[in-house]
């Protein structure tokens, strides 16, 4: 069982202009809603891929009902603790050379109940058969080290977990041990101190001390450069396919939705990598946060290229 936990959701609207000016009149050629955060996006992704996941955080006002909504007309289980305001609406404005522009709202502020009602929440489904899918920012009233407390309640009960976090909250939750991490290049950079951009190979030795502190499997997106993937003595990278690219937007949660199906379906590590990286890839030929249908990632999983590393 896999369950998917967006403290933070949002609709996300892809607006898409010849080109963005700045402190001026912009007419809009396109209007995209999704129900959106990133553990929302990665219970889609699994749903297109054939599976199942139960999503839950937290939703308020007529925004949320609007995501409950959609969830449920894809036939996605979800189990939202409902607070006061309004879960927030994010905007992202593409321009046709590319560039994008992101305006993101704050979200509500959760009550010390509420997140207490999410914690006693994910409790009760963790189990020694339970994928706990950590992912995104948090809103204002939550602890920096919310996940590192959700991945310590889990794991005494079983339960397994992915983290897909940045800064404070990335390096808090490390420290609890999850199971499998996926940093992007940027996050791993700034995990170890480096202001610079790294090499693959000191990537490589980033991700395999993590490894060596016990995270079962570490999974490394780096953009056009690919990804890599270490898991006890396998150690891979692959080259990004060639795909006519709409947004990079939900690429990540795309791969963390592979990695989480694959772990339900205990697929083998090739399999596993393959889909990581066709779903990823698949992900950034649609608009706004859609994820790629399943015939598009079994097309692409025939082009992945897998290189052994570290050896």
């Amino acid at each position: 069982m896999i369950i998917t936990v967006t403290m933070n959701p949002a609709i996300d609207k892809t607006v898409d202009v010849d080109t963005l000016i700045p402190d001026g009149l912009n007419r809009i050629k396109r209007v995209e809603l999704d129900a959106g955060g990133k553990g929302i996006n990665v219970s889609k992704t699994i749903c297109e891929l054939g599976g199942k996941s139960i999503a839950t955080g937290f939703l308020g006002g007529n925004t949320g009902k609007i995501i409950e909504n959609v969830l449920n007309q894809k036939n996605i289980e979800n189990d939202f603790i409902w607070v006061e305001g309004e879960t927030r609406t994010n905007t992202k404005v593409f321009s046709e050379n590319g560039g994008v522009t992101e305006l993101n709202e704050p979200g509500p502020v959760i009550s010390e109940e509420h997140m207490n009602k999410l914690l006693e929440k994910l409790e009760s489904y963790a189990g020694k058969d339970t994928l706990v899918v950590l992912a995104g920012s948090i809103p204002a009233g939550v602890p920096k080290d919310i996940y590192a407390q959700i991945i310590k309640k889990v794991h005494a009960k079983g339960a397994s977990v992915l983290l897909d976090a940045d800064g404070e909250m990335f390096r808090k939750a490390l420290e609890a041990g999850p199971d499998i991490i996926k940093p992007n290049r940027d996050e791993l950079e700034e995990y170890a101190g480096i202001d610079y951009r790294a090499s693959e190979e000191e990537l490589l030795e980033i991700a395999e001390k993590l490894h060596e502190k016990g995270i079962t499997t570490v999974a490394v997106s780096m953009g056009k450069s690919g990804a890599m993937l270490l898991k006890d003595t396998y150690k891979v990278k692959c080259p990004a396919l060639s795909v006519k690219t709409h947004s990079t937007v939900g690429a990540g949660d795309a791969m963390v939705a592979a990695l989480s199906y694959a772990w339900d379906q205990k697929m083998d590590d090739d399999e596993t990598v393959k889909l990581m990286i066709a779903t990823s890839a698949g992900a950034v030929t649609t608009i706004g946060t859609k994820p790629p249908t399943i015939e598009v990632v079994q097309e692409l999983r025939n082009q992945v290229v897998i290189e052994r590393i570290g050896e």
